[in-house]
């Protein structure tokens, strides 16, 4: 079932390149709609920003830019529980239509796109796959969770950005309730830049009646494991990319570096201009998390991966009754920026705040 939600508002003028070039931040040409979202009107936009929503419901929300689909928002998972089935993003795509998301790697099953999972949380695991045991290893262990949807109190187009609010919950294994999650999302375009941003909350709190150690496999024993949080895999082609932090460019060096913010630079398969075969990805720390600034997992070889790592070494003891949120921003935007332009997003990012009115 399919209902889209259209608001009949004028399109919006087209964007304005700023001078310079792409690799400093500046705006790259965008084609025409890609990847045309069924049942949006393209003509008519959105509220001034040209962002529409339409929802299949019991499935996916998906958030279009002037007709052409950004990315698709899975909340009702179908995959098998082995792969610890939650909410994931997936097809994310640039203003110009470049696909910078993987589903379903067939090395790794439980990627999803852009997802938020953990993998050694408490006796369970809610990433998916085997799990990591200080003096065992990877051990396929009947200890999966699933993350489940139950409402969405707020989904809707607002004047600068689209908004959506989700409760969701998290089931152990045994069928307990172990955790409740409001989760908080809100899209906006940045077209003079060439981007767009998602803002992503999560604040979780613990049902049980125990404090329940969250981790990852490297608080279990493993050397540069700390996965676990918010997660990316980009395209196969983004394989052997380069890293974006403050400091330059990088590679797997990276793996555990602490910063406000990291960036990923990947190039797409195909003919056409350089500008348009290059996207970059920023991921920008809240202040307010926990540990901030975080550490990063980020990996080049042999896939092309980053995300936010609090759990990274140290385990967190989320104690019953308590609430542990988190908030980041990730970036998304056409052509390859240096550190100077992943800066200029990742600042813009923090001067403006776009999760708001959490109860409308």
């Amino acid at each position: 079932m399919s209902s889209p939600i259209v608001p009949a508002v004028p399109a919006p003028l087209p964007a304005v390149p700023v001078p310079g070039s792409a690799v400093s931040g500046s705006a790259v040409p965008v084609p025409g709609p890609v990847g045309a979202v069924p049942g949006a009107d393209p003509v008519s936009g959105g509220p001034g920003h040209g962002l529409t929503i339409g929802h299949d419901v019991d499935r996916s929300v998906r958030v279009a830019w002037r007709g052409a689909e950004l990315f698709r928002y899975v909340y009702a998972p179908q995959e098998p529980r082995a792969e610890a089935p939650r909410p994931y993003f997936h097809p994310l795509r640039t203003l110009a239509g470049n696909v910078v998301s993987l589903y379903r790697p067939h090395d790794h099953l439980w990627h999803k796109g852009l997802c938020f999972g953990i993998s050694n949380f408490g006796p369970d695991n809610f990433w998916g796959g085997s799990t990591y045991l200080r003096g065992q290893g990877y051990r396929t262990l009947d200890n999966i969770g699933v993350v489940e949807h139950l409402d969405f109190p707020a989904l809707r187009p607002d004047a600068d950005a689209v908004r959506m609010v989700e409760r969701l919950r998290w089931v152990g294994r045994n069928g307990d309730r172990v955790v409740s999650e409001r989760r908080r999302l809100a899209v906006a375009v940045w077209a003079n830049l060439s981007a767009w941003r998602l803002s992503f909350e999560t604040v979780l709190r613990n049902d049980s009646d125990a404090v329940i150690p969250v981790g990852s496999p490297t608080t279990q024993g493993r050397e540069n494991a700390g996965y676990g949080g918010l997660f990316w895999q980009g395209p196969r082609s983004f394989r052997g990319g380069r890293v974006v932090s403050p400091a330059g460019f990088g590679a797997d060096e990276l793996m555990g570096w602490r910063g406000p913010w990291l960036g990923f630079v990947g190039r797409h398969d195909g003919l056409g201009p350089a500008e348009t075969l290059a996207s970059t990805l920023v991921f920008r720390d809240h202040p307010t998390n926990p540990g901030s600034p975080t550490r990063w997992f980020v990996r080049t070889e042999p896939y092309g991966c980053l995300g936010p790592a609090p759990f990274f070494d140290r385990e967190y003891a989320f104690a019953p009754g308590t609430e542990l949120r988190l908030r980041y921003d990730v970036l998304v935007a056409d052509g390859e920026r240096d550190p100077t332009g992943c800066a200029r997003l990742a600042e813009r990012a923090a001067a403006t705040e776009l999760l708001t009115d959490p109860d409308r």
